[in-house]
Formats: structure tokens, sequence, C-alpha cells
């Protein structure tokens, strides 16, 4: 009797215990206050497992690599030499933007500000003129690749890097849009028009309330009773953007399939593995890998046994995927990528995540502090920064907004920049950085201008479709 007594107090202590340590709040590492606690100011740490995969994304697992040529150099213009870089784990799209997508895109930019700002959707037109050769006849792909349902899978051609951009920032918005309204915060707001259309830094910023279904989330702060989501709470998805070369190359070899431990024992040419262009699986055996073209005018093989079978592109899923899941990163389209264009960026460039093109911006502030207006477009207005404003002479990664120059175009990579002032030079167009290495038009086509587009397309040769 007395033992049952003893194990049934027992029982009780520990569910006791059990009970009031579910109750205690988590602390601060560093201050030992409560976590999400109105009485102390209702600082709040939201439960977190991991960020969603946005639609139609694919993870690639960061690592090193070896980036660059990874065959002979025919052309001799020594661009390319290989090295050792890493970077970052990051999304990427499982396949090419289809002409489907980016009807979608048009669509929304015509129904929101075709009335009063017919420009914008003008702006994003795809130069479906690309299709026209001066000795062949194309008239039906400028009439009807673009918009005809035949076409939905096929990748979307003539978009240029600024569209491609402007389309990033747009996907960014309309999938951060859905997440608020299947978490409940808004709903349906089919009326956007002009500025008064969903944008997520505006959103974030307190200038945008159109659509919301309720006042926001619960604030612990003891001063307020809603709020809206914020960065913090990780709900919304960072911005979309376009890959930087160094990332499209890592992704397109897909590397990850020929890792043992620590090694990768064999490198390879092309997203696949071998020097082949056709399947060497039994199932599949001699069946092309990827859509180019594999000689003069053989753009697809002959009747009853095309080889690619694609007389110009192919559907997005065609063919068979790397080894990260990614399709077409050897053919089929060409496609942006985020760097500035330099012929020696493989030896400036850092070995963790390269990438030239870095312009700093930062949002454009009113006089008393506070994020400045969004433009009639809807978006938040952003401004260079500025080296005295910023105090960027104090910094020592950066002293300047404009970057893309940066030992390469800029002052201090001219031979005589040691010999000559800066200001002293007549003919240096500050607003111009590389005239005094690069004559655009002149002696080269290489300007700040000029950006970087990865892998062959359609009218290519298997020399092309090699990611480095």
């Amino acid at each position: 009797m007395y033992s049952k007594g003893i194990n049934y107090l027992f029982t009780i202590l520990a569910v006791s215990t059990i009970f009031f340590t579910s109750c205690k709040r988590e602390q601060s590492g560093a201050t030992g206050w409560e976590y999400n606690n109105p009485k102390n100011g209702g600082f709040q740490k939201v439960p977190y497992l991991e960020q969603e995969t946005g639609p139609g994304l694919v993870l690639i697992e960061g690592g090193r690599f070896t980036m660059g040529r990874v065959e002979q150099e025919v052309n001799y213009e020594w661009n390319n030499i290989p090295r050792t870089v890493t970077v970052s784990s990051f999304y990427m799209d499982e396949v090419e933007v289809t002409n489907f997508y980016y009807l979608e895109y048009l669509y929304w930019l015509e129904r929101v500000f075709s009335a009063d700002y017919p420009e914008v959707h003008h702006k994003a037109l795809p130069d479906t003129l690309v299709w026209r050769s001066r000795l062949g006849y194309n008239e039906p792909y400028v009439e009807f690749y673009l918009r005809h349902p035949s076409y939905r899978d096929y990748p979307v051609v003539g978009v240029n890097w600024l569209q491609a951009t402007d389309f990033c920032a747009w996907r960014t918005d309309r999938v951060n849009e859905l997440i608020l309204i299947r978490e409940g915060l808004f709903e349906h707001y089919p009326n956007q028009i002009n500025e008064d259309n969903f944008n997520t830094e505006a959103y974030l910023a307190g200038q945008y309330e159109s659509g919301k279904r309720v006042d926001g989330i619960p604030d612990l702060n003891p001063n307020k009773e809603y709020r809206n989501v914020k960065m913090e709470d990780g709900i919304l998805l960072p911005k979309y953007r376009l890959p930087t070369e160094a990332e499209w190359e890592y992704a397109a070899y897909g590397l990850i399939g020929n890792t043992i431990d620590e090694l990768i024992p064999d490198r390879k040419l092309y997203p696949w593995n071998g020097h082949a262009v056709r399947n060497s699986n039994e199932d599949y055996i001699g069946q092309i890998l990827a859509n180019f073209k594999r000689g003069r005018g053989d753009n697809m093989g002959v009747a009853g046994k095309l080889n690619d079978n694609a007389d110009i592109t192919a559907p997005v899923y065609a063919y068979w995927p790397n080894d990260y899941g990614l399709y077409n990163m050897a053919g089929n389209v060409s496609e942006w990528v985020m760097d500035t264009y330099r012929p020696l960026s493989l030896e400036d460039n850092d070995d963790f995540r390269p990438f030239r093109g870095n312009v700093y911006k930062t949002k454009l502030l009113d006089e008393d502090g506070i994020i400045a207006e969004k433009d009639s477009l809807g978006k938040l207005i952003y401004r260079e920064v500025d080296p005295q404003l910023d105090n960027l002479q104090a910094r020592r990664n950066y002293r300047r907004s404009d970057n893309i120059n940066y030992m390469d175009g800029d002052w201090e990579s001219n031979i005589n920049y040691r010999e000559a002032d800066y200001g002293s030079q007549p003919d240096f167009a500050e607003s111009n950085p590389a005239k005094q290495m690069y004559v655009h038009g002149e002696s080269t086509r290489i300007s700040d201008k000029a950006k970087v587009f990865k892998g062959a397309s359609w009218k290519d040769r298997a020399y092309w479709a090699v990611p480095g």
C-alpha cells in the first residue's frame, strides 16, 4: 500500500511538471526575456520549419564545382577558364517559361494597366519578329508561335533581359498574393488597377490595403491588435530573380548524381553522363537527349525516325531531366542569367557566389525618414546609393552604387590611371564608366548592357550544349 502511494504521488508530480513546462514560454538566450509575451512588449518568435517551395520550382542543393570550360577551346577566345567556385543552395524552375505562362503575365498587365498606362503592357510584349530570316519563310511562327494553343507548352522566345527581369518581379507578387489568400488574410480582388495592385514590398511597407479579408494577424504588441504579415513570419516567399551564371551552370550539370562521399570522380561534358548525345539506357537506347541542330540542314532527322523530333523548339517537358530534375538545360532555347558580360569575369569574380552586375540601391525615404509613397504603378521607389548621403567612404566592401565595371572597365582598371587625374580626363564620360576600356560600337560590342545567356538553342550544334 505504501509503495503504491509513492508511485501514485510520483505520477502526479510528473504530470504536473510536464503541464507547467508546456505553459512556460521560450526565453531569449541573449537577455532571458520571454518571447511571445504581451506583458514585456510582445516580441514574437513564430513557429518555423522551412521555406515552402514555390510553384514550379526545384530545390538545388549548393556546393563546390569547377566552373568554365570542360572541352577544347576551338575559338581560342580564352574567356572561359576553369576555376573552382561555390554556390549556395537555391531554387530554380523545373522547366523553361512557357508561352502560356507568359501570356498569363501579359493578360494581367493588360487588365491592370491598359486603361491609363498601355505602355506597360506594350513594353512586355516579346519580339515575335525574331523568327524572321531574310532567306527563309518563318511568318507562321511570327503570327502563331506565341498565342496559338498548339504552342502553349513551348518555351517563350523573343524576351529580352529586362523583360525577363520584370517577369520575375511580377511572379514574386502573384505568388505571395496567393499565399495571403490561402492563409485567409486576403480575398480574391480582380478589380486591381494602376497603383492599386498587390506588390509584396508595398504591402510589407504598409502601402497596400485593398483586398484584405481581415485586418491582419494578431499582434502581441500590447499597443496594437493586428498587424500585417512580416518577412520574419516566414509566410511570404523571397523575390524571384534570374539565376547567376554560376548558379545556372551548376544546376545544369547536376553533379549531385556523380558525387561519391566528398568526391566527384567523373565530371560531365553535358547535363547527362558520357560524351554522346544519345541515350545509352537499354529502354531508350539511341534516342536524342536534347534539342539541338545535328548538322547543316538537319534540324530533326528523317521522317519515320525523327531524331530530336523538333524542327524548332520543343515542349518544355521534352527529353529527360538532369539529376536535379531540370529539363532542357542543354538545348531548346538559350536562357538569360543575371550577369553582365565581361570576357575576364572568371578571373576577377569572387569564388563564393560569383557575379558581376551589382548596382546597389536603397528605398527612397521622405523627409521624415519614412519609406516614400509608392509610384503610379504600385511599386516602391528606389534610388542608387550615394557616396556622400549614405557615407560609403567609411565602408570597405563597396564605395559606389554601380559596380558593374569594378576591376574591368572602371577608371582604376585603366593602365594609365595612376598617371592622370580621374576628373581631368575630358573624354571620360562618368555616365559611361566603361568607355576607357570598351568603346561600344567602335572597337567592341561589350558594354554595361551586355548580359549573359547560357545554354544552346534549337539552332545550335551540340558543341554549344555544354553548360560551361
